[in-house]
């Protein structure tokens, strides 16, 4: 399929993908349906136990509930439609498919990044104010957190939807990655995008980096606080903390490399980007689950009762 160039405009753009390889596209086929199978998988027991678990009533799981949500959803914005270009060839979206997928890729993308926030700040509270802990994370609370996540991601990703749609698009139209995103659309615009450039930077790269350098400040000022005044459940409080500092390092390094450098490409975007958008979603769950004991347990009780039911369904 050759770059479309018209008078109208591009109504359509050519996805190159992953790799041109006919081979290494059904072997990355296999691999990342297995991901994605993973990736339901493991954020719906998570977001299913959470639900149905009286013991897990804390804000803290309240709180990795919607992070599971929120990984199903940004991984449901570009996986399904790569894996229907590795399996049938044909790498095309249209316009305003491709609007809507930048949209929705940024909405729970900047989603993630608050809930990652207010994670932090969850523990925080929770290390440092355990008397006053359910009192101030109280239910109304951690609803209005929630809320407030999902419109900071609202508002991340408009603002520069909004910009980007008012480009001229005459051509050409081909994106060298297997998803659309701002970085590679907006060097297709026929006009000069230095300073729109700038404000994406701005919006996207400069703000995941100061986002960043917080969480790790809080994580670090959380861990010395556990070390030197926590003496109960203090084992507990570590793998629980060491479980989200490693999460929001496995978000954040790869976001800061495809975002926080204008202007520029590397060979290694792609890769980076699938971590950031296949890997990243699934090995959340598996990070949460392997290090708290409390989920696990609440997940072998899950797996008991539906098995329990399975059993007595059978027996009727």
């Amino acid at each position: 399929m050759e770059p479309e160039n018209s008078t109208s405009g591009v109504t359509e753009f050519l996805l190159l993908g992953l790799t041109a390889n006919r081979r290494l596209q059904y072997v990355l086929f296999i691999v990342f349906l297995t991901v994605c199978i993973t990736i339901w998988l493991g954020n719906l027991t998570i977001i299913i136990t959470v639900i149905t678990d009286h013991r897990l009533c804390s804000p803290m799981y309240f709180l990795l509930g919607n992070l599971a949500f929120i990984d199903l959803s940004e991984s449901s914005v570009t996986v399904p439609k790569m894996l229907w270009d590795l399996a049938l060839q044909r790498r095309v979206i249209t316009f305003g498919g491709c609007m809507a997928q930048m949209f929705f890729f940024h909405f729970t993308g900047g989603a993630v990044v608050f809930l990652l926030m207010v994670m932090a700040l969850d523990r925080y509270v929770a290390i440092h104010k355990p008397l006053q802990y359910l009192t101030i994370m109280n239910h109304a609370t951690c609803v209005g957190l929630v809320a407030g996540v999902w419109l900071g991601g609202f508002v991340h990703s408009i603002v520069q939807i909004a910009l980007m749609i008012r480009l001229p698009y005459c051509g050409p139209n081909v994106l060298d990655n297997y998803y659309c995103d701002i970085p590679q659309v907006i060097k297709l615009a026929c006009t000069n995008t230095f300073v729109l450039e700038l404000l994406m930077f701005s919006n996207s790269g400069l703000l995941t980096i100061i986002i960043f350098i917080i969480l790790v400040v809080s994580y670090t000022i959380i861990l010395v606080k556990i070390r030197v005044h926590v003496t109960e459940g203090k084992r507990k409080a570590l793998s629980t903390c060491g479980a989200q500092i490693t999460v929001v390092c496995i978000h954040f390094i790869p976001c800061i490399f495809i975002y926080a450098r204008p202007f520029q490409e590397f060979a290694m975007d792609k890769g980076l980007s699938a971590l950031y958008t296949v890997i990243t979603p699934m090995l959340n769950p598996l990070i949460y689950t392997l290090r708290n004991t409390e989920m696990k347990s609440a997940i072998r009780r899950l797996l008991k009762r539906t098995a329990a039911s399975f059993g007595g369904a059978k027996g009727k």
